[in-house]
C-alpha cells in the first residue's frame, strides 16, 4: 500500500521528548526516530522490563553521532497514583519538556475497569493521558515552542460522548467503547489547543492508520479465536508496519508546516477532517469539564501556575 512518509530534517538536538507506550509497535519507532535526531526521550510505559529491552535495541540500531539519550520512566495509565508517581519524577528531572507523545493504548478489550473504577478504554486511551497532560503541562507551557500529540483513530467517527454511561456499564461493546475513547482523544486536542491559543503549545491528533501492532492482541479473545488473522487478510492492503504507522506521529512531532498549526486532525500527514462530532466545541467543553472532574483536578489551575515548581496535585504523591 502507499504510505505517507514525514520528510522533516529537523534536529531535536537539546529537546526532551516523552512517548507513552514506547516499548513497541509506533511509540517505538517513534522513540527511536526522536533518539536518532537528538532527543533526550523518556520512554514512559507500563512494562519496564520490556522498555529496557526497546532501549537497547534502538541503541543497537542507531549508531554514529548526533544521536541522543533514552530514559526509562514507570508510567500505567491504568492508575492515577503511577501516573503521578511518574509526572512528579519526570518534573523533579527534567527542566523542560518540549515534546509530549501520548502514544500508549489498548483496543477491543474484553469489559474491565481501571484501579480507579473507569472502563478500561476510556481510562487507558483517554482519562489516563489527560491527567498525565495537565500534570505536566506547566512544565510543557515554560518550553516552548513545544507539542502534544495526541494518537487517536479513525475509529473516532463511529464515536459518541455517553455522559450517562460513561464506563458502560449498562450495555458493554468493546469497539464502541474504544471509539467513545478515540473521539476523546480529538475532543480534548481540539480543547486544548484552544485554551493554549497564543503559548506557543501546539496540539496535535491523528490516525495512524491500520498498524501491526500488539495493540490487536485481544482480538481474538473479545470475538473468535482467528479474528484477527482474518482481519489481516481481508485488510491486508491496508495494514501498515510500525514504521508506516509512525510516520504521521512525526510528521505532527517534527514538520515545520504543521508546527504553524494547531487543533488539527492528521491522517497520512494531512489534515483531514474529523467527525462532526470531533468538531463540536460544546461537546468539547463539557467532556473537559467532566475529566477535570474525574480525575480530581477541580481545584487546581494549570494554565497560571508556575512550569519551575511541582504542580498542587503532585506535592503530596
Amino acid at each position: 500500500m502507499f504510505s505517507s512518509k514525514c520528510t522533516s530534517k529537523a534536529r531535536l538536538d537539546g529537546k526532551t521528548a516523552i512517548v507513552t507506550g514506547s516499548n513497541t509497535g509506533i511509540g517505538k519507532v517513534t522513540a527511536k526516530e526522536f533518539y536518532r535526531l537528538g532527543a533526550r526521550v523518556i520512554l514512559a510505559c507500563r512494562d519496564v522490563k520490556k522498555a529496557e529491552q526497546a532501549v537497547e535495541e534502538i541503541v543497537a540500531e542507531v549508531q554514529g553521532d548526533g544521536v541522543g539519550q533514552l530514559v526509562i520512566e514507570s508510567l500505567d495509565l491504568a492508575s492515577f497514583a503511577s501516573i503521578k508517581l511518574c509526572a512528579k519524577s519526570i518534573l523533579q528531572k527534567e527542566k523542560h519538556i518540549h515534546l509530549l507523545v501520548n502514544n500508549a493504548g489498548v483496543m477491543t478489550c474484553p469489559k474491565g475497569k481501571t484501579q480507579d473504577g473507569f472502563e478500561t478504554q476510556f481510562g487507558v486511551n483517554y482519562l489516563g493521558h489527560f491527567l498525565f497532560t495537565m500534570l505536566l503541562l506547566p512544565r510543557i507551557r515554560s518550553s516552548t515552542p513545544a507539542r502534544i500529540v495526541n494518537v487517536a483513530s479513525l475509529a473516532h467517527v463511529f464515536g459518541s460522548i455517553n455522559f450517562k454511561d460513561i464506563n458502560h456499564d449498562a450495555n458493554y461493546s468493546p469497539a464502541t467503547a474504544y471509539s467513545q475513547s478515540k473521539l476523546a482523544n480529538v475532543l480534548f486536542s481540539k480543547e486544548l489547543s484552544r485554551k493554549l491559543e497564543g503559548t506557543g503549545v501546539h496540539v496535535y491528533s491523528l490516525h495512524p492508520g491500520i498498524v501491526r501492532t500488539e495493540l490487536t492482541r485481544t482480538l481474538d479473545q473479545v470475538y473468535f479465536p482467528g479474528m484477527w488473522f482474518l482481519g489481516r487478510i481481508f485488510l491486508y492492503p491496508w495494514v501498515k508496519n510500525p514504521k508506516q504507522g509512525a510516520q504521521t506521529t512525526l510528521y505532527c512531532s517534527l514538520d515545520e508546516k504543521s508546527g504553524t498549526e494547531t487543533g488539527l486532525y492528521y491522517s497520512d500527514c494531512k489534515v483531514k477532517e474529523p467527525s462532526a462530532a470531533a468538531r463540536d466545541p460544546e461537546l468539547a467543553k463539557k467532556l473537559w469539564e467532566t475529566s477535570i472532574e474525574m480525575v480530581g483536578l477541580k481545584d487546581y489551575d494549570m494554565f497560571n501556575c508556575s512550569g519551575d515548581a511541582l504542580p498542587e496535585p503532585l506535592k503530596d504523591v
